[in-house]
């Protein structure tokens, strides 16, 4: 099943145009409202009317996530705020939140996108949609419901919350038959079912849409075994517009990236210079139908490659591989995403400790967990009692869990011990097994 099977099948020289055509008009639209962008254009003496061909889109500059946080919160909006009828912001975890804002127009074509993902999985009007994405300035939970809603399904706004019964009474009550959720609730959900003495059977769940999280093979296939369903990624991040930048068909061989509203790249994060078809590197995503908020170049720090070749669905849009980690040391655990440098930041200045620090990302069954390895500093021989080191260990742990959202396990080490190991490394260092 397709959408909009105009746009979605377009050949692959009409798309070409259709894109070059729309990136001349908001590269005019950027240069007269957005103060940045001119200055950027400006300084790289770049000729908008020279842009003619997707080759030279190459000319243009890059935008970073450095740059964004520097605008906060609305010089890189291009429409005055009266023509902003929402906004929505990242969770500001890493610094000052990114802020971004759509016009009427960019919440119709975001629901379509996410409608093109959700057909593309094979939902219809005929479904009913639980959405246990979080409703809030994230983007996942309201991006699913107006997707949802245009393309014509019962959406149940269950949201995002720790009880997970609730969750499951809805899905069997309500006659739940798709799930939108990130990965790790899915995963619990599955853990917290088994123990239900519910068959699936019972339910009339058939398929989940999955995001906002990295998530392997094995977790999807044990949610699938679980439930008896069909699971799907999809790909999508609140500075470009949320879900609908990309997602798997029913063929699940790469997500199909919706080339009419974003030009895709893949460049060297080193050398900056676009990368060959199918080879991996950083994911660099260019908007050319956002009003509000549209950015040029935008580096994402996502890994990824773009696949060749023709997917049997029928749609033409080029597919990129899941995303396989970042270019920076951002961490990525169950929703959450922090610097080691936060988790220094949250235990650094406690008296007792030193300044070294190990950080340990590992697996326990099928969810990440987060070690946190400090040193006793030799001057405070007082903390040597039990009932002291425990409370310094769950001060610590709940420091880091107030500050990342994530809950630590944090072990004490030898300050000799600690100490060679990270000297000479970027401190805190890390180390992460979840690969292994």
């Amino acid at each position: 099943m397709i959408y909009n099977r105009q746009y979605e099948t377009m050949s692959r020289d009409d798309l070409a145009q259709l894109q070059i055509e729309r990136l001349q008009t908001m590269l005019n639209r950027v240069y007269r409202n957005v103060a940045f962008y001119k200055h950027a254009l400006d300084t790289q003496r770049v000729e908008i009317e020279n842009i003619r061909t997707l080759d030279d889109l190459k000319r243009l500059p890059f935008t970073t996530k450095d740059d964004l946080r520097a605008s906060y919160p609305y010089d890189m909006f291009a429409l005055p705020l009266r023509d902003v009828v929402r906004i929505h912001a990242s969770s500001g975890t890493t610094g000052r939140p990114i802020v971004v804002g759509y016009s009427k127009n960019d919440i119709l074509h975001w629901s379509e996108l996410v409608a093109r993902q959700l057909v593309a999985a094979g939902l219809t009007e005929h479904d009913v949609a639980q959405i246990a994405f979080t409703y809030s300035l994230f983007t996942g939970g309201l991006g699913y419901h107006f997707g949802a809603e245009k393309l014509g399904a019962s959406v149940i706004p269950a949201s995002s919350h720790d009880n997970l019964n609730d969750q499951l009474l809805i899905m069997k009550d309500f006659k739940t038959s798709a799930l939108l959720c990130a990965p790790s609730t899915a995963l619990a959900l599955c853990h917290l079912f088994k123990t239900t003495g519910i068959h699936p059977e019972q339910l009339s769940l058939r398929c989940a849409i999955l995001g906002s999280e990295p998530w392997s093979e094995r977790v999807r296939a044990e949610i699938e075994e679980t439930f008896r369903i069909t699971a799907y990624d999809n790909y999508g991040l609140t500075e470009i517009i949320g879900p609908g930048v990309s997602g798997e068909c029913q063929q699940r061989n790469g997500l199909h990236i919706n080339e009419d509203h974003f030009i895709v790249e893949v460049i060297s994060p080193t050398t900056l210079q676009p990368v060959k078809m199918g080879e991996e590197g950083e994911l660099v995503f260019t908007t050319i139908t956002k009003e509000a908020f549209p950015l040029i170049r935008y580096r994402t720090g996502d890994r990824a490659c773009l696949m060749d070749g023709c997917c049997e669905c029928g749609r033409t849009f080029v597919r990129m591989s899941r995303v396989h980690g970042r270019t920076d040391d951002m961490i990525i655990m169950h929703g959450a995403k922090f610097f080691p440098s936060q988790v220094y930041d949250a235990i650094v200045g406690e008296e007792g400790i030193t300044s070294h620090c190990k950080i340990v990302l590992d697996h326990q069954g099928d969810f990440d967990t987060l070690e946190v390895c400090v040193a006793i500093a030799a001057n405070h021989g007082y903390i040597d009692e039990i009932k002291t080191l425990e409370q310094l260990r769950n001060r610590l742990a709940q420091r880091i869990e107030n500050s990342l959202g994530v809950s630590a396990k944090v072990t004490f080490m030898e300050d000799g011990l600690l100490a060679a190991e990270v000297k000479g490394k970027k401190q805190p260092m890390v180390v992460d097994k979840r690969a292994a």
